[in-house]
């Protein structure tokens, strides 16, 4: 262990971690970036084949969103954000309106993922208080879903991991029993259902529907479940369902937005609009702390009236509508708005998934591949055909991660489930290479 890994551990609590891990993974020191490369202090190259935590969309140290955070540093570094405003903030609002599922146009800036789900929320809250409907006060959420880490947004959450200690802190939400494609209990699959387990969803709102402001969803892809998906047509079920009950849908697009999912923001394969949606990760390509919810014109006109009449939304962040961050968020949409960089990545995705299907499918452990754009999911079980999964305390995923670390490919995988969420500059001779480690590493463990 090198000295600057004995003082990490000398004094700092890393996230997401058993620390007592870190006495036989020592942390990893990292020097510099490049692309999708990381290296660290001893000059091994590392592939960070999982986007640093999803966010990083254009590869470490891009040289434009380099060049323009550096040209912003220079002429301001941040403002209060309640009576002023800048440059940066009104020219990314303006371009976001234009690319934005219909009838998004009003952004409210928050500083993570977390704060903008619970930002959200408190909206819809407030906008049903406001306009005659007192009694919605409750929340919807999928099961399995991950909406962040503050009490709020844990509490619409529904990994164990995360939210089981917790339990007695949280708020008291009502939980649909979300899409399962790969054990689905009406023995379909994604390509011939009719998505009938929205009827969960159908009895929850005949139940609840009247006192609840709002249904939060991942779309499309339920990140930290394990990169669960399911067909668009759940995502317009829903919708149909909130229109009848005049309840908001609120879009979790953190992880989802940019061009994860093959489409800009993955609402666009349902062809439907949420009332509020939440972005970050990818909307600085993984600079900047940033976060915005764009939400309706509609919702946005029931806050709107004289100071006295207490309807502003009065909530707040220090870092709300920071200049440097804006200015991140700005070159990401210089690099993606000819669309080139996409549909590079849409053919790319075709690639890897064939690659990976190739090299992993026969495998006897390997139970189901799903994928949708570049990101692509291999759930490990210990028997295929029943699909029963593996004994949690073998930490068989985390095993392959750390022998995946030694041959430099980042994987962290999600309990069992071994996923590669890239950036979208990633080339196939990479592709190649992680999923060629992969499969070795999952080979050694599993033998």
């Amino acid at each position: 262990m090198n000295d600057l890994a004995k003082k990490d551990l000398k004094y700092i609590w890393h996230p997401c971690s058993q620390m007592k891990d870190y006495e036989e993974l020592n942390p990893i020191v990292i020097d510099h970036g490049e692309g999708v490369y990381l290296y660290d202090t001893d000059g091994k190259r590392y592939v960070d084949v999982i986007s640093s935590w999803w966010c990083n969309l254009l590869g470490h140290c891009n040289p434009h969103i380099s060049s323009e955070i550096k040209k912003q540093a220079d002429k301001l570094e941040h403002v209060i954000f309640a009576n002023f405003t800048h440059h940066q903030a009104i020219k990314l609002c303006e371009r976001l309106s234009k690319i934005l599922p219909e009838g998004l146009c009003k952004f409210n800036f928050t500083d993570n993922g977390s704060s903008a789900i619970e930002a959200a929320m408190k909206v819809s809250f407030q906008y049903h208080e406001q306009t005659g409907n007192p009694q919605k006060i409750k929340f919807m959420a999928l099961t399995e879903a991950y909406h962040g880490e503050t009490i709020g947004a844990l509490s619409v959450g529904d990994c164990d991991l995360y939210t089981k200690l917790y339990k007695p802190i949280l708020m008291d939400v009502i939980k649909i029993e979300g899409p399962d494609c790969y054990r689905c209990p009406y023995g379909k699959n994604r390509e011939n259902c009719n998505c009938e387990c929205a009827e969960k969803a159908v009895k929850a709102f005949k139940e609840h529907g009247n006192e609840t402001a709002a249904l939060l969803v991942e779309p499309l892809l339920q990140g930290s479940a394990g990169m669960k998906i399911y067909p668009p047509l759940y995502l317009k079920k829903l919708r149909e369902l909130c229109d009848e009950y005049n309840v908001h849908l609120i879009a979790d697009e953190i992880a989802t937005g940019y061009g994860r999912t093959g489409k800009m923001f993955a609402f666009e394969h349902a062809g439907v609009s949420p009332d509020i949606m939440c972005l970050s990760k990818g909307l600085t390509g993984g600079y900047m702390p940033m976060a915005i919810f764009a939400t309706t014109q509609k919702i946005y006109d029931a806050f709107y009236d004289d100071y006295g009449t207490g309807k502003a939304f009065m909530h707040s962040h220090t870092y709300s509508g920071n200049p440097l961050a804006c200015s991140c968020a700005n070159a990401v949409l210089d690099l993606m708005e000819d669309g080139k960089i996409l549909k590079r990545a849409q053919e790319n995705a075709i690639y890897f998934n064939n690659l990976i299907n190739k090299k992993f499918a026969s495998h006897p452990n390997v139970g189901e591949i799903r994928h949708i754009g570049l990101i692509n999911a291999i759930e490990l079980v210990k028997d295929k055909n029943t699909k029963e999964p593996f004994d949690s305390k073998l930490r068989t995923g985390y095993q392959i991660y750390k022998k995946a670390l030694q041959e430099g490919v980042i994987l962290r995988p999600l309990g069992d489930v071994i996923y590669f969420n890239p950036p979208l500059i990633i080339e196939r001779e990479d592709m190649d290479f992680v999923t060629d480690i992969a499969f070795e590493c999952l080979k050694e463990v599993l033998s």
